[in-house]
This record gives C-alpha cells, structure tokens and sequence, in this order.
C-alpha cells in the first residue's frame, strides 16, 4: 500500500491560509478544509490528527514567514537607525498585506481561543524584541532622546501598526468621512504613507522637546489674526 503524499500537508495548509482569516478558529471545520483543499478528511487525519495541531502549524508557519522578513531588514547594511527605518517599514507594509489572518488571531484571542492565545503567547513578543533591540542599540549609540523603552514603542507602534488595523476596519464600517475614505489608500496604506509615518515618528524619537522648541512649535501653529 503505497504511503499517502507529502505534499498534502502542504495543500491543506495553504487551503489554510485562505480559510482561516474567514472562518477563524471554531469555524473552520475539517469539512471545509477538506472541500477546499480537494482532499478526503482521512488524509488530514493522517497528516495533523487533530484540527489544533493544523491550527498551531498553520499560524506558526504564517507568522515565521513574517518575521524572517522583519529580521532581513534589521539585518541589512547602515547605521542602526537605518535598519530600524527599514524594519518599521516593512512592519507596517506586512500588516496590509497580512491583517487579515493578523486581525482573526485577535479576534479568536478576545473570544478565548486556547489556540491563538498559546499562538500569541509564544510569538507576540518575538517581533516587539526585535524593535526593542534596534531601539536600545540606537539609544547606546547616542541617536535616539531619552525615553523609557516602552514609551518608544508603544510610540512607534500608535504610529506605524494602528493605522494599519484602524483604518481599513473604519473603512469597512462606513464611519468615515467621505474625504477620509477617498484618501486612505494613498495617505495611510499606500509604502509612501507608511514610509511618512515612520520618518515623523523616528525624528519624534531622535529629537529632545524643550520648552523653547514646544513653544516655538505652539506660535507657529497659532491663528494670525
């Protein structure tokens, strides 16, 4: 009797990828699976034995894809500000190109998913480290002003990730504003969006604010009447 193929776990799991953002964790049933993946229930049974063990590849492969991509641009040549530049970018253009699987991981972990809980519990902190590191290398090489490591992030994170999240589900919901709708895209998806964003947010991080600078700012600002 020959052995069932290799490949079938590979098939499952991009079947996977596309159903998982839609169904989550308690919707997506082995009948779906195997419908869409054009495989009998046997086979899944052979490969995964149980649905959670497919769910905890699926979403650690998914992740590792992303993260691997996150680590290529911290790694790449320049000065460390530069790499962070280049990390900060590619996050926010993977939570366009991911937020949807991205968004379901949070919505199974608010509706206590033990899957996306564990999932989160074991990655969540994985892509922050490595910001943190960049941050805390920048900080020791003089380049950054002074401030807590977690106001740095939680800082570059309001600026680079929330957008991504906030926005195309604003959007979905019809809370918009016409004008603010038209401009989502180009002003907040699009590389150049994003790539605006993280400049603003790592001249906030590599400038001190002092009164004089604050009330210069303040004055400019100010209606000329």
């Amino acid at each position: 009797m020959s052995r069932p193929s290799r490949n079938i776990d590979q098939v499952l799991l991009q079947s996977g990828r596309a159903l998982y953002p839609l169904h989550g964790c308690a919707g997506l049933s082995l009948r779906l699976l195997a419908e869409h993946a054009q495989v009998n229930v046997g086979m899944f049974h052979y490969h995964f034995q149980s649905k959670d063990n497919f769910l905890r590849e699926l979403l650690a492969q998914m992740y590792e894809e992303l993260f691997q991509q996150l680590q290529q641009e911290a790694s790449i040549a320049g000065t460390t500000l530069q790499r962070l530049r280049q990390a900060l970018c590619r996050l926010g253009r993977l939570m366009r190109e991911h937020g949807d699987w991205l968004g379901r991981v949070l919505a199974d972990v608010s509706h206590g998913e033990p899957v996306a809980i564990s999932f989160l519990q074991t990655n969540g902190a994985r892509h922050v480290a490595l910001l943190m590191g960049l941050l805390e290398q920048a900080a020791q090489e003089g380049s950054l002003a002074p401030l807590p490591p977690m106001q740095q992030v939680t800082f570059l994170m309001g600026a680079v990730v929330a957008p991504m999240v906030i926005a195309p589900r604003a959007m979905q919901l019809g809370i918009l504003p016409a004008p603010l709708v038209a401009g989502i895209h180009d002003d907040v998806l699009s590389d150049a969006g994003i790539a605006q964003r993280v400049d603003h947010a790592l001249w906030a991080l590599t400038h001190r604010p002092t009164p004089d600078n604050l009330q210069a700012s303040s004055a400019k600002d100010a209606p000329h009447g």
